[in-house]
């Protein structure tokens, strides 16, 4: 069983993968996505090539309605949107359900609908009878294959009622294929089920339903949520349930960034169709919108995946990689690090670089001065995967490509705590000089960067009117350095946006004024230099 994890010659095989970060992960203690954190996940994941988003539950509450709404303009490369909601409830016909017709509101073509398959949920939590608890499952999957939705069935608990009852659990599929279901999906719910027990059970489900997809949705409540995916893959599971970074529901779900790589470079299925080397630009921007941090030991898209400190690992991967490296981090996007030699490859810069500067070579010498400067800004702090604006004008300024549009002679800003009732709590002086032509402005905010965004741009509209169009829509802070208490390293990121186009900048200090102060001037550039470049 286990050498069966390695590539064979047998005709490679696509899985399904099916990414609920903005259902289940979004249960997660200490997570909130606003309409527009969903919004560019969405876009990160159909990037990358998943096949399926779980996006929320319309059912539940109005932000994830309103969700549905605004994501149904949105025109997805690969990924097909999935609304997420429960059977019907007890003595409820299913087309008078409210939950239900949310969903069919959200106007997703997937639709996911979870029905208990422990009979102790359905006697104890849903206070109903084994027989009803089948009958909303058929009923509810009918529904909706009647309105030609796909169908996707999630067995809750299916782990924990496959020991408890056996029969009532294979009962809940049986249920959900007659009024259906296009996938069954087994459901280890609580998290606790043991990786040679998933194996065992996913088999001998996939024997019962030759023809059906299997699917499967792993928690990480032993540590075992990404083996235990794995697994059912080889049990014959085709269909597989995570969250992009981990996260969810107490210690998390299946960690699809560690098990897409696994199964598709280890294994040889084919997991996504975005490309395998955009895995981890693709975790690193998700886990910045969800304001998380990567944790730098994560397998394949952490920064020391592939850092090497010990004398005899440098010395080893530098004469042949795969000596200290299970695979090329080029194949996950990641880069090889040398610790104690701060050595790092010219290849990711340039695939960044190419379209900034496509005349570079790996010999040019504005290729090393880009490799220098980015390796002095990340030991500051600085991380420019989800900023790209910032990275664009820190390449241009180190080839000589870009002509500042103003210069920043001072600014000042004072804040009034508790503020006087009605008024802005800050305000912002700020003088910039264009051409030798000077301007001192000053506004009121409701916050320090709030006043110097708009004493910022209420100078720059002087000379540059197109800039009333740019306004921020999203602002995050992440403390770098926690052991300086106040005193501590801040990183800012701040998306813009002028109507037409989005971006993000970043900024690096220990004064948060400051790391905000250099994210919106590179936002206001960035935004000049886009009209520059037109004209």
């Amino acid at each position: 069983m286990y050498g069966a994890f390695y590539k064979s010659e047998t005709t490679v095989q696509q899985l399904e993968i099916f990414d609920t970060t903005l259902r289940d992960g979004a249960q997660a203690e200490g997570i909130s996505f606003s309409v527009r954190d969903k919004l560019a996940i969405v876009k990160a994941l159909d990037e990358f090539g998943v096949h399926y988003i779980e996006a929320g539950n319309p059912g539940s509450n109005p932000k994830d309605m309103e969700f549905f709404a605004a994501a149904s303009e949105i025109t997805l490369k690969s990924a097909k949107l999935v609304a997420f909601g429960s059977t019907r409830r007890k003595g409820i016909p299913v087309e008078e359900d409210s939950n239900v017709r949310a969903l069919l509101l959200a106007r997703t073509p997937c639709v996911t609908i979870f029905g208990k398959s422990w009979d102790l949920h359905v006697t104890e939590v849903l206070s109903t009878t084994a027989d009803e608890n089948l009958r909303a499952v058929r009923d509810t999957v009918r529904f909706f294959k009647e309105r030609g939705k796909e169908l996707i069935f999630d067995a809750e608990h299916f782990f924990d009622g496959w020991r408890n009852n056996k029969g009532y659990a294979l009962n809940v599929l049986k249920a959900a294929e007659e009024g259906g279901a296009d996938v069954l999906v087994l459901c280890d719910t609580n998290g606790a089920t043991a990786p040679l027990e998933i194996y065992e059970i996913v088999g001998e489900v996939c024997a019962k339903y030759p023809g059906m997809r299997i699917g499967i949705h792993c928690h990480n409540d032993i540590g075992c949520a990404v083996a235990n995916s794995m697994l059912a893959v080889k049990a014959g599971a085709t269909h597989i349930q995570g969250t992009f970074t981990g996260i969810g529901e107490r210690c998390g779900n299946a960690d699809l960034s560690t098990i897409i790589p696994n199964l598709q470079l280890k294994a040889g299925y084919l997991c996504v169709s975005g490309g395998l080397e955009k895995l981890t630009a693709t975790e690193i921007k998700i886990a910045e919108i969800a304001n998380l941090t990567v944790p730098n030991n994560k397998p394949y898209v952490g920064e020391s995946a592939f850092a090497h400190k010990g004398g005899m690992h440098i010395d080893g991967v530098d004469k042949i990689s795969r000596s200290f490296e299970h695979v090329d981090p080029s194949l996950v996007g990641n880069r090889r690090r040398f610790l104690l030699s701060e050595v790092s490859g010219k290849k990711a810069v340039l695939l960044k670089i190419a379209d900034i500067a496509p005349e570079l070579t790996k010999d040019s010498p504005e290729t090393a001065w880009i490799l220098d400067r980015l390796k002095e800004l990340e030991h500051d702090g600085y991380q420019f995967e989800a900023a790209d604006a910032s990275f664009e004008l820190l390449v241009k300024k180190i080839i000589g490509k870009f002509k500042p549009h103003f210069d920043l002679n001072m600014y000042k800003v004072s804040s009034e705590s508790p503020a006087p009732d009605g008024e802005m709590s800050s305000n912002a002086i700020i003088k910039i000089k264009v051409d030798g032509n000077a301007e001192t402005t000053a506004a009121v905010g409701n916050g320090p960067v709030h006043a110097l965004d708009q004493a910022l741009r209420k100078a720059l509209c002087v000379f540059y009117p197109e800039l009333q169009d740019v306004h921020l829509v999203d602002y995050k802070v992440r403390v770098l350095e926690t052991g300086d208490a106040t005193g501590s390293r801040v990183r800012v990121l701040i998306e813009s946006t002028d109507g037409h186009r989005e971006w993000t900048t970043v900024g690096v200090s220990t004064d948060i004024i400051e790391a905000s102060f250099i994210a919106l001037v590179d936002s206001l550039e960035y935004r000049l230099c886009l009209d520059a470049a037109q004209r």
